[in-house]
């Protein structure tokens, strides 16, 4: 795919009127997934528009390509990248990396002192954050702000995540610490040797939950212990 001729910036109040396409293809790529996000208004993305808290790739033509936007909890402790989501055409271009380390540069530039942190269920995703510097962590450190925590409600996972007591769910956490974090080319040869264990552990705790919530839609039960168990660190 042909990338010369996308632009990838700080968004600006002019590019509102994507909103609608962005949270609809949102929505479209978690069901083809499978996996669920926290879902996200036209107005809640208009509004980190006009914040000037996202990054957008369009085409010189104007056609829209790319979207990224930045989230801040716990009285500006925690900044997370959230929602990035590439047209159908452009995935697999590089230009959700691109994408990714333009909000991560415009993260630093407005919450210097920030953890930046993110939830995926992508192993493409955790490539690009591993990149930049992120590493592995548990649920445990990152952000206690209830408003985080309440946007996972509309996730089809989200059962899971309150079973687990927040403990854990079928995301990864990925951190950025500017205060204590390895250089980016640390994470990155750390992910390379351990990418297909990282890859293999993620296909059978994902395929192991929805084989059991199957079961349970069939008058089966989860029980709190089994999770514990599939999910203990």
């Amino acid at each position: 795919m042909e990338t010369n001729n996308i632009i990838i910036r700080a968004a600006s109040p002019g590019d509102s009127h994507y909103a609608t396409i962005i949270t609809d293809e949102m929505q479209s790529s978690a069901k083809a997934r499978g996996t669920g996000i926290a879902k996200r208004s036209p107005e809640y993305i208009e509004n980190k528009i006009n914040e000037g808290k996202a990054v957008i790739a369009v085409t010189k033509d104007g056609d829209w390509v790319g979207f990224c936007y930045i989230e801040a909890w716990g009285h500006d402790e925690f900044v997370a990248n959230s929602g990035l989501i590439v047209a159908p055409l452009y995935r697999k271009s590089g230009v959700a990396k691109q994408i990714k380390k333009k909000i991560f540069d415009l993260s630093k530039e407005k919450y210097s002192t920030a953890k930046i942190f993110g939830l995926t269920t992508g192993l493409a995703v955790m490539k690009i954050n591993s990149d930049l510097g992120y590493e592995p962590v548990t649920y445990s450190e990152l952000t206690d702000d209830e408003e985080f925590w309440a946007g996972c409600k509309s996730c089809v996972n989200f059962d899971i995540l309150v079973s687990k007591e927040r403990k854990n769910c079928m995301c990864t956490a990925m951190l950025y610490d500017p205060a204590d974090h390895f250089e980016p080319e640390e994470t990155k040869e750390d992910f390379k040797q351990n990418s297909k264990l990282y890859e293999r552990f993620m296909n059978i705790k994902q395929s192991r939950l929805l084989n059991i919530f199957k079961k349970k839609e069939r008058g089966g039960s989860i029980t709190k212990s089994l999770l514990r168990m599939f999910f203990a660190h």
